[in-house]
């Protein structure tokens, strides 16, 4: 059979189904490779929601889902498209504004409009809870202009009209009034019966059903002027914020979201924290945001790009402007013709007189400035109109969204000051449910909807930590998940042999901290010759560009240990992340020498630290910190028997702001069977700007396949005995459900096609989850209410129905309150068991090197992301690409090829 059959029969249909069939598992007899094909082929037969788990200690747990009562009928939802357009015949663009229309047009045609009440997107869709009069409707509406348009109250340079008139236009604008046509198309009935019947299937009207619902709700939270992200919403309350640094303030507010599950309509409802810019005066954000002392140390180059299409308030007149420039002149250079007074248009020009924008506020509007004299001015005109304001008069207004990268710095501060414990999100949740009254909705109450105000019960079970082995075959039993190496040995620790010490920083003192880190590597097992050499920046080089810094460190190297090559490098850098120098030095040694890294950003001694380092140093050169007992006895189910292969795949986007950068895809894959505890990975560049792989099999020729799963398969080939995989688990992070049929049609068909272009009658059975930490749902005990225990998993009454899923949460929350991981069974060839599955991925989530606490997903999850991170790094320092070509970096849509002698490597750790 050709790959194309099997993608065409192992796609289609299927995705199609994703959320109304539970996965499928298939009895597989043995038979010619057709048979097997027709049963993959049999998609219409649907099975049922597997079994629940029975494995672990029952646990009763709160959930912040809230159960939806539904009246036993209600009118069905109608559907109508909405176009709202100038007088001139544009469309609106602001949606603020487009709101503001529908809502006049609401009032003021209510009995054209049969008095329904409106559900509003902000954008092109209207709902109604039954029909309007007409299927088409066309009306026009007035507003005042007040409201639309911004007094002009500042610097005006068109040289036609002066800010001296400001009364007169003042008055002139309230008398006056805009127009807006607003055109309605009826689309679609959506029936309510789907909503209703809590048995029927997840089909695209019960999609749109709750689509309306959910509209409804961002309605509800706009019309108290919120800022409204999607399904969250943020109040303008300053107890609500948090400095991030950097101009940047953390702003806590509300998820709400309608869910059919398991066990009806439910109201999903949790805080949730987004960045905004920091709210007051310009220059204060300024200063704040580019870590200077004053308003004269200002960038303003930099200033311009940051302030773009913020909106502003202005002190003198307390009206809003959209920021769209600044002026190329200080306050006190930039001229602009003034009218002395209020004279007929026909002796307007004999009345004009040429100042400054400085004179023309202290002066005309008596306004003091104490330092703007000698500063750009804010625009907030057009292009060929400008309108300036001295920057001490402007301030940003509240809840303005911040949609670039975070710092690290930010985003640890965002996490630690963001975090809640579960009793105060008890209280917190309670109390703001209670606020939005969401029950006294004029649509939801027409809708036959009421919303409780208690917390959904759901039963959870405990499941038991597997047990870990380490040296001497000793086992290492894990308590509240995690576990300690006191008076113990690493499983299988390297000896760290002909290694070196690089050190960019003049503030670190490598010599004791390699002492200390050979002392504590003794004691867990793992040797530590003394260092070849330590080599220190020659400091005529420190404010070099980076990749000359580099270079001439390798150069100092090479000179030194020319006859004798190095197996390990520990080099110390001022910052990690953070620091110019990373992606170039990682790319150095990874790339070009091949030699197996460890970048330190702190020299600290506290044993903590020490076995942090010495555990990823040991991941790195191949060895074993721990390892499951089922994994070295081969008592895992399914896995243990059969070659089985374990994918973990994580698309990362460039989100600092390089555009030129494409998203880095990462698959990691498990070799050396029967292991699950060792990974390799393989990065490529994707050719798109989205989540869905496209690098995962790129066929060059009729027998070439340069795509990253046949990198997998044969490495996993070369290291487990000559064995192919009869069995591959894949585990696929960044989705949202509206993309499972993408993945079951597209990326599962490129796993299909490199499977079968390596050998032809290959059939491997696959299992495919999906692994989501992007949800709001959280669960507490009940009494007393804190966090839930590790291993805590819930297969029941809040997941989503007709689909196999469940929550896990196998790790401890250090702080704040655990969010579980979603975990969608889309495919099951393979045939696991609730209990099976369950128990595999939890033991997966204690098989990270890195670390001695469970974390909080699977390890091939993390180890893809870690190494589509790195990978990102290193595609970061490509800024200078330009500047210095010859430096041989690669162009944008390329990664380098790693050095064959790290290329199997975990060097991602």
């Amino acid at each position: 059979m050709k790959p194309a059959d099997l993608s065409k029969n192992c796609a289609g249909p299927l995705a199609e189904q994703l959320l109304t069939v539970a996965p499928m598992r298939i009895e597989v007899e043995k038979g010619p490779e057709t048979e097997r094909v027709e049963l993959l082929n049999q998609k219409s037969k649907v099975m049922n929601q597997p079994c629940p788990g029975s494995k672990g200690l029952k646990i009763l747990l709160l959930t912040n889902h809230f159960k939806v009562s539904v009246a036993a009928k209600i009118p069905d939802f109608y559907h109508y498209n909405v176009s709202i357009l100038h007088d001139n015949g544009k469309l609106v663009g602001s949606s603020n504004l487009r709101r503001k229309v529908i809502a006049q047009a609401h009032q003021t045609y209510k009995s054209e409009l049969a008095e329904k009440s409106f559900a509003y997107d902000g954008f092109k869709n209207l709902y109604t809870v039954g029909c309007l009069p007409r299927n088409n409707l066309d009306f026009v509406v007035v507003l005042n202009a007040i409201s639309l348009k911004r007094v002009s109250g500042g610097a005006n340079l068109s040289g036609k009209e002066s800010p001296c008139e400001n009364d007169q236009k003042r008055h002139r604008l309230m008398s006056s009034a805009k127009t807006f046509k607003i055109q309605m198309s009826f689309v679609a009935t959506i029936s309510t019966q789907q909503i209703t019947n809590t048995t029927s299937e997840q089909g695209p009207e019960k999609h749109e059903g709750l689509k309306v619902l959910d509209t409804i709700l961002r309605q509800h939270a706009a019309k108290q002027e919120y800022l409204v992200l999607r399904q969250s919403y943020f109040s303008n309350d300053s107890k609500n914020f948090m400095d991030l640094g950097g101009g940047v303030f953390g702003c806590r507010g509300f998820s709400s979201r309608f869910q059919d599950l398991q066990g009806g309509l439910f109201l999903n409802f949790d805080v949730t924290t987004t960045t905004i810019v920091q709210p007051g005066p310009v220059i204060n954000f300024l200063i704040s945001h580019q870590n200077v002392s004053d308003p004269f140390k200002v960038d303003w180059l930099q200033a311009k790009r940051t302030l773009k299409n913020l909106r502003i308030k202005v002190a003198h007149n307390n009206r809003e402007w959209r920021i769209t420039g600044l002026s190329e002149k200080s306050c006190k250079q930039e001229k602009f013709w003034c009218k002395l007074d209020g004279g007929s248009n026909q002796v307007a020009l004999l009345q004009q007189k040429e100042m400054t924008v400085y004179d023309y506020f202290t002066k005309v509007l008596g306004i003091s400035l104490t330092y703007s004299a000698d500063l750009p001015c804010i625009d907030a005109g057009k292009p060929c109109r400008p309108t300036y304001f001295p920057v001490e008069l402007c301030s940003l207004v509240s809840l303005q969204h911040y949609k670039k990268a975070l710092t690290n710095h930010q985003r640890r501060m965002r996490v630690s000051k963001s975090s809640i414990q579960p009793e105060e999100l008890y209280l917190v949740l309670t109390n703001e449910l209670r606020h939005c009254n969401y029950n006294a909705d004029p649509l939801l109450l027409s809708c036959g909807l009421s919303i409780s105000n208690s917390y959904t019960q759901v039963e959870g079970r405990v499941l038991s930590a597997p047990r870990l082995k380490v040296a001497n075959n000793e086992d290492l039993i894990p308590r509240n998940a995690s576990w300690s190496f006191k008076d113990k040995k690493l499983v299988e620790p390297k000896r760290v042999q002909c290694w070196a010490v690089v050190n960019f920083s003049s503030q670190h003192y490598t010599r004791n901290f390699c002492q200390e880190l050979a002392k504590l590597g003794a004691k867990i097992g793992v040797t530590l010759d003394p260092p070849v050499c330590v080599f220190e920046e020659n400091p005529q080089y420190r404010k070099k560009p980076p990749h000359v810094r580099v270079e001439k460190m390798c150069e100092q190297i090479s000179s030194k240990v020319r006859n004798n090559p190095l197996y390990f490098v520990l080099c110390f850098l001022s910052e990690k992340r953070q620091s110019p120098l990373y992606g170039y030095w990682k790319w150095k040694s990874l790339a070009e020498v091949g030699v197996p890294n460890q970048c330190l950003a702190n020299d600290r001694v506290d044993e903590s630290y020490l076995l942090h380092v010495l555990l990823k140093i040991n991941a790195k050169l191949g060895g074993f910190n721990t390892r499951l007992a089922s994994e070295m006895t081969r008592t895992i189910p399914w896995v243990s028997k059969i070659p089985t292969m374990i994918l973990g795949m994580e698309v990362m986007p460039c989100v600092d702001g390089q555009s030129e950068l494409p998203p880095i895809a990462a698959v990691v894959g498990s070799r050396q069977w029967p292991s699950i505890s060792c990974y390799r990975a393989s990065i490529h560049t994707q050719t798109r700007n989205d989540q869905m792989m496209d690098s995962l099999f790129r066929q060059v020729s009729q027998q070439e396949d340069k795509g990253m799963i046949r990198e997998l398969l044969m490495d996993f080939y070369a290291s487990s005995g000559q064995k192919k995989p009869a069995q591959i688990i894949i585990f696929r992070n960044g989705l949202s459900t509206t993309q499972f049929n993408h993945l079951l049609n597209n990326e599962m068909d490129q796993i299909f096609k490199a499977c079968k272009l390596l050998d032809e009658t290959w059939c491997p059975k696959f299992t495919l989850i999906i692994s989501e930490r992007s949800h709001h749902t959280k669960f507490i005990k009940a009494s007393p209410v804190d966090n839930v225990p590790p291993g805590t998993v819930v297969d029941k009454k809040i997941c989503h129905a007709k689909c196999n899923n469940f929550f896990l949460c196998p790790h401890i929350a250090k702080k704040g309150t655990a969010r579980p991981t979603h975990y969608h069974v889309l495919l099951d060839e393979i045939g696991f068991s609730s209990d099976e599955i369950q128990e595999l991925i939890h033991c997966l989530s204690y098989v990270y090197q890195k670390s001695t606490t469970a974390i909080s997903e699977v390890a091939p999850i993390r180890y893809a992301r870690l190494a589509a991170a790195q990978m990102l790094e290193l595609f970061k320092s490509d800024k200078t690409r330009k500047m210095y070509p010859g430096y041989g970096i690669p162009s944008p849509s390329e990664l380098p090829k790693l050095h064959k002698d790290v290329r199997s490597s975990m060097f991602f750790c």
